[in-house]
């Protein structure tokens, strides 16, 4: 597949249709591929699709591939209807699409439903296998037809990006990998991480009662880390740091390069901080892989004890 590709004068139109089981990973592809530079819609209506790939590109820009996350969860959801927009896309000039299927095993899928403790979207309020079972007949059609499909069962999202970035890349190159992630320290510290940075010298949202149920994706919660007095100085320097070992990385030939950053629960500030350095990476021409291992779990911070200062 290329994208902006001559065939004599025509340019061709990359379209890649993602589809699979809920929880098999398709928000995970979509943020990856974004990051490598296509435009990503999810849960699209069928009946927008064909109109969003006949939009043009901006004046005197060459058109990004295009991805599109649709599912169980997208409104009026058909299978059939589906595979024949599939089709009628196949044979519009200038488009080239494919399609990929997330798949993953039901007890795999049904840890996961637990763990994040959300609810499948065919179940309502039976058990998550019951759902699980409905969907996979249900998408059956879809994953005979999909020319590449991803067993996701034994991957984690990050390597489950990774996986998308080799495969997707638009340069054909190999490069390095390079994931930013945040963690809790109660939890422990990832495995397998190269610079592993330490958050808790910021002052912890966990302790203002109206910010604890939130996140470090919350722009409130993201203020009130920014506004610690050490913030700008502390954080300026770990991406100034980046910015200077990750090159070198890559020509030393490491593929994967995992940044760490840690505070006590893993949801406020070193989700924030992992954010704010991923966008930074992003200006200046990398494509990290954002991740957040304990964004989901349970509040951890009490067994830090309240600081004075806070």
């Amino acid at each position: 597949m290329g994208v902006g590709t001559a065939e004599g004068d025509a340019v061709v139109t990359e379209v890649l249709l993602i589809t699979g089981m809920a929880g098999a990973g398709v928000t995970t592809v979509l943020k990856t591929l974004e990051d490598l530079g296509w435009e990503t819609v999810d849960s699209v209506p069928l009946s927008l699709l064909t109109r969003v790939v006949a939009l043009p590109p901006d004046s005197g820009e060459t058109p990004r591939p295009l991805a599109f996350g649709f599912g169980t969860r997208t409104r009026n959801f058909d299978p059939a209807a589906v595979l024949r927009r599939f089709e009628q896309l196949r044979e519009e000039p200038g488009v080239e699409v494919g399609m990929l299927f997330l798949d993953c095993s039901e007890g795999e899928l049904a840890r996961r439903f637990a763990e994040t403790r959300r609810r499948h979207p065919l179940a309502d309020d039976r058990p998550a296998a019951e759902g699980i079972a409905l969907e996979r007949r249900l998408l059956e059609p879809l994953r005979a037809r999909a020319n590449r499909l991803i067993d996701t069962t034994r991957l984690t999202s990050n390597q489950l990006a990774q996986e998308i970035r080799r495969t997707f890349r638009r340069d054909g190159t190999v490069g390095t990998t390079l994931t930013i992630e945040s963690f809790g320290f109660a939890r422990g510290v990832p495995a397998g991480v190269d610079l592993v940075f330490d958050m808790r010298f910021l002052r912890n949202p966990h302790w203002v009662p109206e910010l604890r149920p939130r996140t470090g994706l919350d722009p409130e919660v993201a203020a009130y880390v920014a506004a610690d007095p050490a913030y700008d100085e502390a954080v300026g320097r770990i991406e100034e740091l980046l910015l200077l070992l990750v090159p070198r990385y890559h020509a030393e030939g490491k593929p994967y390069v995992t940044v760490a950053f840690g505070c006590t629960g893993g949801k406020h500030r070193s989700v924030h901080v992992a954010e704010r350095v991923g966008r930074r990476l992003r200006e200046a021409g990398f494509c990290p892989t954002i991740t957040h291992r304990d964004l989901a779990a349970a509040p951890q911070d009490a067994l830090e004890g309240r600081p004075s200062r806070q």
